[in-house]
């Protein structure tokens, strides 16, 4: 109770909060809690908190999962469904299945938040204040959430794999996708920052060493590509499911290290290190942020709330599940 109460007070602070109330048909609002659940911010921070605490990649998971919801129909918590007799969800599909994690954190704190508000606060918000909270306990920059989220009665296993971008997709299909939700080329490179966190399978990644040929001059990326073969083999057959840091070198930090590995191969997805050697602005942008962090944390900001703006439902549209896996009977 101690964490909330200090969580509460510190983000009253760093909000700037005066007056205010939930307004249903408004436009998402970082005070959108503050007259019906103003503890929610802080017990979502708590739980988060704990869950990281136990397990150090989860921030990396949560932050994930945020980013699969919302490229896929908008951040409506669709993404937290399970199947049913009746109902398919998304987490049997491609990009999910045995990779996406994190729904037992997210039930626990919303079962907290159901015993302090109940019927007040959505699963897509939720998600959304785990995503940051997750990026601000690795180090990373605080930014106010706008919130006002409802939660889908829906979700779309196709629009899966149609809508987002895989980690072996070309420049050009990684900045379709993107634009798809109202991102730019720049959202591109920024949001793919996120990847200073967190882990990969082998699956994801194989095809960055595949074509790696013996006896090919030795340079950091053949290095880097020879460590990632040796560690997915096993004798002559590939584990896809071995898992290895995103980031390498700062592996439990958010900060500029992604950028830094990418000019010499060191990126570990196809769709990391594409960003630099496609060249062009790309390029320029990686460039900028290996040279200014608080640049790349600024651009990140701006960029994550703009992803979390995407085709929310708001109003009398959906609903607040009370069990963040299932609609509201």
């Amino acid at each position: 109770m101690a964490t909330v109460l200090r969580f509460c007070f510190v983000f009253a602070l760093m909000s700037g909060l005066v007056t205010s109330g939930a307004n249903p048909n408004g436009p998402l609002q970082p005070n959108y809690y503050l007259g019906t659940c103003p503890q929610a911010e802080a017990i979502v921070f708590a739980g988060v908190q704990r869950a990281v605490a136990q397990e150090a990649r989860m921030a990396g998971s949560l932050l994930r999962l945020h980013f699969h919801d919302c490229f896929v129909n908008g951040c409506d918590g669709s993404v937290l469904l399970d199947d049913t007799a009746t109902f398919v969800g998304e987490k049997t599909a491609g990009p999910n299945l045995n990779s996406s994690r994190g729904f037992e954190v997210i039930d626990a704190i919303k079962q907290e938040v159901e015993s302090a508000c109940p019927g007040k606060v959505s699963c897509a918000d939720i998600l959304t204040l785990a995503a940051r909270d997750s990026v601000v306990l690795t180090r990373g920059p605080y930014w106010e959430v706008p919130l006002g989220r409802r939660d889908s009665l829906t979700a779309s296993k196709a629009a899966v794999a149609n809508s987002l971008p895989a980690p072996t997709s070309n420049i050009s299909t990684l900045i379709s996708k993107f634009k798809d939700v109202g991102l730019t080329e720049n959202d591109l490179v920024t949001l793919s920052g996120a990847h200073t966190i967190g882990k990969a399978r082998c699956t994801t990644f194989n095809s960055r060493f595949m074509a790696l040929k013996p006896g090919r001059y030795r340079t950091l990326e053949t290095e880097f590509l020879t460590s990632l073969q040796q560690l997915c083999s096993q004798g002559l057959v590939i584990n896809n499911d071995t898992l290895t840091e995103l980031d390498l070198k700062t592996a439990l930090t958010f900060d500029k290290q992604y950028y830094e590995n990418l000019p010499s191969g060191e990126g570990l997805l196809d769709s990391d290190q594409l960003l630099y050697s496609n060249g062009g602005s790309t390029r320029s942008l990686v460039e900028f942020y290996i040279k200014n962090q608080e640049a790349f944390f600024n651009d990140f900001k701006i960029s994550m709330i703009k992803m979390g703006n995407n085709r929310p439902l708001t109003g009398t549209n959906g609903e607040i599940r009370q069990n963040c896996r299932f609609v509201n009977s």
